[in-house]
């Protein structure tokens, strides 16, 4: 059996000090985290299994470096963390993994079953693959050199969750320890007998093409030859972090690496085919630029939000009509828009400080910053002052319909035409952009539309 990595989020140093994670009920999710890490790495060697503890001091970065110095094929790595919401009644655990191997997410689900089992009160969120995550990507996932997982055990922002997590920490560590130990005889069935490396073929094709040349699958994960890759007109000098191996003197890549640059990767099991096709060909400029055209349908919309949040048009039936609508009437992207929406109130459970029925889908301030957030008479009215307010941002035409939005006329015109440009503007959150992106993706592949 290989060893087992294990770290704790956050609590390292990272850009502008020591990085405390989410904050709520007078504790912090490295504080938290970091005292669980400790009771499963004694329950581990009290089990005579080989535990890695990744330093506490270290930084996102440094801990993935950390463990791929060390890191042998038959070893496995865990990252450990809490989630937060606005709305405290969000809860519940889920497990991530790296998208696009079904491997993986065997190992996840293996996972968060052992830890269910120890603490079955705590709901169950299910394994998600790391395109879920907010940036559209998990590097823990992503970079470690040996197959990794992170599992969030719960959401600090829940008053229920937190109470399990701090009363029960010793049953949440068993049913962690339960789940690492059936996932590492997984990874390594024959506990360390050493085995040549034989890693099986794959077929690639590109935008409906047969590529002749195969890539190979390594750890559940597929890899494509680098010279696809400058085929694809792709810049890695920009990526200087993604991983690549040596296999048979060909210098190959993780395909999954490619999603960062607007490649979609899917998976067809029975020819064991992956399949590459190019965002940009398929709606080019939507996922960067606000005023463009959106291309999916109202119910793929409506799904979209069905998929997410159960509830989500209980109380706003419309809404997926409201934002195509209101959004063509400006020449704004509505699948932009949209997404915007879902991550501002969370697939529509509001919570924090706007409530559903004040209307306001995109977290839009009052006038003279009164301690309540705008408020809307209608649904239509909201989704419209969202619609003006990305019109604002991103153009210099004037409005079509009548102006609605409180703070139109404090934006500076056409200062943001593109998504990544309203990070640090709409929100202070530098990563904003990005996020509305992964989101944006999230929905395209839910419409079968990338």
């Amino acid at each position: 059996m290989g060893r087992i990595f294990i770290s704790a989020a956050h609590g390292g140093r990272e850009v502008g000090g020591i990085d405390p994670g989410a904050i709520a009920g007078g504790t912090t999710e490295a504080k938290e985290m970091i005292s669980l890490r400790d009771v499963i790495v004694t329950e581990l060697r009290a089990r005579s299994i080989e535990v890695l503890a990744v330093p506490d001091d270290l930084s996102a970065a440094e801990t993935i470096n950390w463990i791929n110095s060390r890191a042998r094929s038959i070893d496995v790595g865990l990252e450990i963390s809490a989630d937060a919401a606005s709305n405290p009644t969000v809860r519940g655990a889920s497990a991530f993994y790296i998208a696009n191997n079904d491997q993986r997410k065997q190992n996840a689900e293996m996972l968060l079953m052992g830890l269910l089992r120890r603490v079955p009160q705590l709901p169950n969120r299910g394994a998600k693959p790391d395109t879920d995550s907010g940036l559209g990507s998990l590097q823990f996932c992503r970079r470690t050199s040996l197959p990794a997982l992170l599992l969030q055990v719960g959401f600090l922002s829940s008053p229920d969750d937190r109470n399990l997590l701090q009363t029960r920490r010793r049953d949440f560590a068993l049913g962690i320890v339960d789940g690492l130990i059936a996932w590492s005889r997984v990874v390594d069935p024959n506990s360390g007998t050493p085995v040549e490396q034989n890693y099986p073929p794959i077929n690639i094709n590109i935008n409906g093409q047969n590529y002749p040349e195969q890539g190979v699958l390594i750890n559940g994960n597929s890899y494509i030859p680098i010279d696809l890759v400058d085929r694809l007109r792709i810049d890695l000098s920009k990526a200087p972090n993604v991983n690549r191996v040596t296999y048979r003197r060909i210098v190959y890549i993780k395909a999954v690496e490619l999603r960062d640059f607007n490649i979609s990767i899917g998976w067809e099991s029975a020819t064991r085919t992956l399949k590459l096709r190019s965002i940009l060909t398929i709606c080019p400029g939507h996922i960067e630029q606000i005023i463009s055209n959106g291309s999916t349908t109202e119910v793929q919309l409506q799904l979209f939000l069905r998929n997410n949040n159960e509830n989500a048009l209980n109380q706003f039936p419309d809404i997926p009509k409201l934002y195509r609508e209101e959004a063509n009437f400006e020449g704004v992207n509505y699948d932009l828009a949209f997404s915007q929406m879902c991550i501002e109130t969370g697939f529509l459970r509001f919570g924090g400080d706007i409530r559903p029925q004040q209307n306001n889908f995109a977290g839009l301030g009052a006038i003279g910053g009164g301690a309540e957030a705008a408020s809307f008479p209608s649904a239509r009215i909201g989704v419209r002052a969202h619609i003006q307010h990305l019109k604002a941002y991103a153009s210099l035409e004037p409005l079509v319909q009548q102006e609605v939005d409180p703070r139109f006329r404090f934006v500076t015109r056409g200062v943001a035409p593109t998504v990544d440009q309203l990070s640090g503007r709409w929100s202070a959150d530098l990563d904003y952009g990005t996020k509305i992106k992964a989101m944006f993706k999230r929905l395209y592949e839910s419409a079968g539309l990338i």
